[in-house]
């Protein structure tokens, strides 16, 4: 081609050659299911591990995911005919989280007993401790025996020397777990004079407080306290004789972290967490290339 003043244009034509190289986008899919199917075998080496009760909930909520959300047991589903649902309230997630739970606090109440049987000075004291796994979680109650007041003064919140040692041992074990704690104060049914103006709610609520101040001085985090109860003589341990020294106690609760206790709680909230976990693994994966 001739342009103006003889001098001639040359045009030149590059040609792209096909395929991607290293820079081509077929190796994303590639790396992507790897990824997923890595993540299959971890969860399932996971599952492998958990105890037959686990993997029973595991199961029967990928057979049947709607209906352990709507509280159907697995083999049935909310559409089934003939049949009342079955009133299932636990995820399988936040099953695995409360064996989990309950694996801890057995280890727990084992160490704290084996420790208040290695204490002589609390043998000394006549000092009485029940530490049990119920179904609210693991309760910690320090009991009046009757052999004297051992663990506070009659209509006291002060504390003896049996009341601090207990707790600092106590609190000592709890200080290495994240889990939240509720503190209760009860007293017996012996009342003030009418005209008082300090009644069995104060000295139980002080009661509680005294014992908060002491778990959070061995390492306790102060925001794991989660709630302060004054009971006073309303949830008594003896019933039958409501002047029994053993209603007067102090109880500290672990709960487990899908009771009410828990709710608002940092345990709370990771629990709910979980709970998301399985659906979000149910629920297919969405690529984006």
């Amino acid at each position: 081609m001739a342009a103006r003043g003889g001098k001639k244009i040359v045009i030149v034509k590059k040609k792209v050659a096909g395929g991607g190289g290293h820079h081509g986008g077929s190796w994303k899919v590639a790396y992507a299911d790897f990824v997923t199917a890595m993540m299959a075998f971890f969860m399932v080496m996971w599952i492998l591990g958990m105890d037959d009760k686990t993997k029973q909930a595991i199961e029967g909520y990928f057979a049947n995911p709607v209906g352990y959300k709507k509280g159907f047991g697995a083999g049935s589903s909310p559409l089934s005919t003939g049949s009342a649902p079955n009133p299932i309230q636990k995820t399988p997630m936040r099953m695995i989280v409360r064996s989990t739970e309950q694996k801890t606090f057995e280890n727990i109440r084992k160490t704290i007993l084996d420790k208040l049987a290695a204490s002589d000075s609390l043998k000394k004291l006549n000092a009485v401790v029940d530490v049990q796994v119920t179904r609210e979680g693991l309760r910690i109650e320090l009991v009046e025996s009757g052999r004297g007041d051992v663990y506070f003064p009659n209509g006291s919140s002060r504390m003896n020397a049996a009341t601090m040692l207990t707790l600092q041992l106590v609190g000592s074990e709890l200080a290495t777990i994240n889990q939240s704690v509720v503190l209760e104060g009860h007293t017996d049914g012996a009342k003030f004079s009418a005209d008082a103006a300090y009644t069995n709610w104060e000295l139980s609520a002080d009661r509680a407080n005294a014992a908060r101040r002491v778990l959070q001085s061995t390492g306790v985090a102060p925001e794991r306290v989660v709630e302060v109860r004054g009971y006073a003589d309303t949830k008594l341990r003896v019933p039958d004789d409501p002047l029994s020294a053993a209603n007067r106690r102090i109880s500290i609760l672990l709960p487990y972290t899908n009771t009410p206790e828990a709710a608002g709680s940092a345990a709370g909230m990771a629990a709910q967490k979980a709970d998301s976990m399985v659906a979000d693994i149910a629920t297919p994966i969405k690529r984006n290339y």
